[in-house]
């Protein structure tokens, strides 16, 4: 369910190991050029499909009706926008979900707003994350993913379905504590970009992310305690991933601004969605009933909602680190 880089390469993954599937996309025109094509038009165009083995549909209700599984990969600012089209009862099927944001409005993690909204019992809710870009799933790269649910079973069954040779799948039971990681995550990669862009240097950028994976854990621990390692690949890893790789949106969004321009025009100048953007916002309204330390969230904050100036904000976090 969604038509963006992510979802293409999830995509493909699947039909690694299913027979056929069936694609929401909202826009009859790209099913249209990719039912032509072969390929997305859009994202990830040298991807091939086998479209046989693919029914495409811009009826949610009708894909809700007829999966047994769905795979939500919308990105959060537009999601309720798809989700509030449905009206059939999906209360008994496995909702999966690979959307690296919090719910705008309502503050909440998928996780929960699925099981408030739709009665998705949580041990059918199950979520996709990790140190993963779907460009390099679709080059075929070395790839790790933690499928995360509270019934650690159902995450394997769901987790075989995406792998492949090149493709390992981790389990975890740890459900709310990914997807605040995959907020988080992306929240700091803006912050890491900002550095690039001011060319900072490596010594800067190390410092901010290995105090943000600290600030990561200090706030997860408080909204959802419960043990865990935050050096494991979903959380660490996915940081990492995010804050230094060319692919990530996020860390060119802040490049952007952390070479001297407007966050307006450092928004109309991506041509995907940068989730951070949206996650900062959610994640500092979420914390004023934890009142978690977060020097990092409230300056990357400032700079995006307060008009601070980058490069001082980013210096001035220099007193924090350690």
């Amino acid at each position: 369910m969604g038509g963006g880089s992510w979802a293409t390469a999830l995509a493909r993954l699947l039909l690694r190991n299913c027979d056929s599937i069936l694609w929401y996309m909202r826009r009859d025109d790209r099913i249209e050029d990719f039912k032509r094509l072969g390929h997305n038009p859009a994202y990830l165009t040298d991807v091939q499909f086998d479209v046989s083995r693919i029914e495409f549909s811009s009826d949610i209700n009708y894909v809700c009706n007829h999966a047994d599984t769905l795979l939500m990969v919308m990105p959060s600012p537009y999601f309720k926008t798809h989700i509030n089209k449905i009206a059939v009862d999906i209360s008994d099927k496995n909702v999966v979900s690979a959307v690296k944001g919090i719910v705008p409005g309502d503050n909440e993690i998928i996780s929960d707003f699925v099981m408030h909204h739709f009665g998705v019992k949580s041990d059918k809710v199950l979520v996709v994350a990790g140190p993963c870009h779907a460009e390099e799933v679709a080059l075929d790269r070395p790839s790790f993913l933690t499928v995360g649910c509270h019934n650690v079973q159902n995450a394997i069954e769901f987790g075989n379905k995406l792998s492949s040779p090149n493709t390992r799948t981790i389990p975890s039971s740890d459900v709310e504590g990914i997807e605040y990681a995959a907020v988080l995550k992306n929240v700091y990669s803006i912050g890491a970009g900002i550095v690039h862009g001011m060319k900072g240097g490596d010594n800067l950028l190390a410092m901010l992310v290995s105090n943000a994976i600290r600030e990561m854990e200090r706030f997860i621990d408080e909204a959802c305690p419960r043990p865990r390692c935050i050096c494991d690949s979903v959380y660490l890893g996915d940081l990492l991933v995010t804050a230094y790789s060319r692919f990530s949106r996020n860390h060119n969004f802040g490049s952007i601004i952390g070479k001297g321009y407007s966050v307006s025009t450092a928004r109309m100048e991506m041509e995907q969605t940068a989730e951070g953007y949206y996650g900062t916002k959610c994640i500092k309204e979420i914390n004023k009933k934890y009142g978690v330390e977060m020097p990092i969230l409230d300056a990357v904050y400032d700079i995006l909602y307060r008009h601070a100036n980058a490069e001082r904000a980013i210096r001035a976090l220099g007193k924090w680190f350690i």
